[in-house]
């Protein structure tokens, strides 16, 4: 154990969280890091949980370039690891590579399909969450105006913005719903200076309420919202506690169940490769309510939002998909 560990720590590109048998899982953190307050935090948050609650300790990696990312899986793979969890789409060209190398070893991937016999593909209906907040911003707005900061153009980040977009023009159908992307590079979820720009430019054109759907690009966001006076909307982890009176509320994405599940499933016997699809029927996604943000929420607020989680829940209200089609029609 102490020579594994310490080649591990050698080649630079592993860290341990618990001592690491054979077997154990791994996670490969998407570009921004695993303290992004957002996407890859959850994941690390699923993650802590299975340890906490198995005893069991686990690999982990966060990317810092592409080149990255195949070694990574690799190197797992050869040290034992399983199943190793591929947090973020970009992961998908590693995934394809080296999962085929290793057939006894589970892979998994969030926000992507790989179709491998021994890979499992954890997808959600970002839509639907994104739909919710939707109806939230323009229950709050006073200027029929609300904003949106997404990180890498991509048509992932076009979802939430397109089921946002609805859920706003569900409430005021005359709401304008004004969007920016960070970039096109995965710098894009790590610049919060260039999110609070966007952020300012929106509020200089009547944007009072802003949902950023851009890891760590978003806490600037939420900075430039504070400042201004305005409020915002967090993403992927539960963020209201950032700005308590600016965080209107968060869509949570609970990749950090995803996580969690498939590891347990893994240690328990009951994984299964193939596409698990999470959405607000299956509590993939949802709002959040908590004591930071509660005095922000009317009662109204409240009952109109839950409606709209029920009707969509029951097949009443069906939220457009943009990566179905690439079209947003709101």
């Amino acid at each position: 154990m102490k020579k594994l560990l310490q080649a591990a720590l050698a080649a630079g590109a592993l860290s341990v969280a618990a001592s690491v048998a054979a077997a154990d899982p791994a996670v490969v953190y998407d570009a921004g890091g695993k303290f992004d307050k957002s996407f890859n935090e959850a994941a690390y948050n699923g993650i802590e949980k299975f340890k906490t609650e198995t005893g069991i300790g686990y690999l982990e990696f966060e990317v810092q370039a592409d080149a990255q990312r195949e070694q990574a899986f690799r190197k797992m793979a050869q040290r034992g690891a399983d199943p190793i969890i591929g947090i973020g789409f970009s992961q998908e060209s590693a995934i394809k590579k080296v999962a085929p190398e290793f057939p006894d070893i589970r892979f998994v991937i969030i926000d992507s399909v790989v179709d491998l016999p021994n890979v499992q593909s954890i997808v959600f209906k970002e839509q639907e969450g994104s739909y919710l907040v939707g109806v939230l911003a323009a229950l709050a707005s006073k200027t029929g105006k609300v904003g949106f900061v997404g990180g890498m153009d991509i048509p992932l980040i076009s979802r939430f913005q397109c089921g946002y977009a609805q859920g706003a023009k569900s409430v005021n159908g005359s709401v304008e719903v004004i969007g920016n992307m960070t970039g096109t590079t995965p710098a894009a979820w790590n610049d919060p200076t260039r999110g609070a720009e966007l952020a300012k430019g929106q509020f200089d054109r009547g944007v009072d309420v802003v949902f950023a759907a851009a890891g760590g690009t978003g806490i600037g966001v939420y900075q430039a919202a504070k400042d201004n006076g305005k409020l915002a909307i967090g993403v992927d982890s539960n963020q209201n506690h950032i700005h308590p009176g600016t965080m209107l509320t968060s869509m949570l994405k609970r990749v950090d169940v995803a996580v969690y599940d498939t590891a347990k499933a893994a240690k328990d016997g009951t994984w299964k490769a193939g596409v698990t699809v999470l959405g607000l029927k299956e509590q993939g996604v949802d709002w959040a309510l908590d004591d930071n943000n509660k005095s922000l929420i009317t009662e109204d607020m409240k009952a109109k939002v839950e409606a709209a989680k029920a009707d969509i829940v029951a097949g009443k209200v069906t939220v457009h998909d943009f990566m179905a089609d690439n079209s947003c029609p709101n």
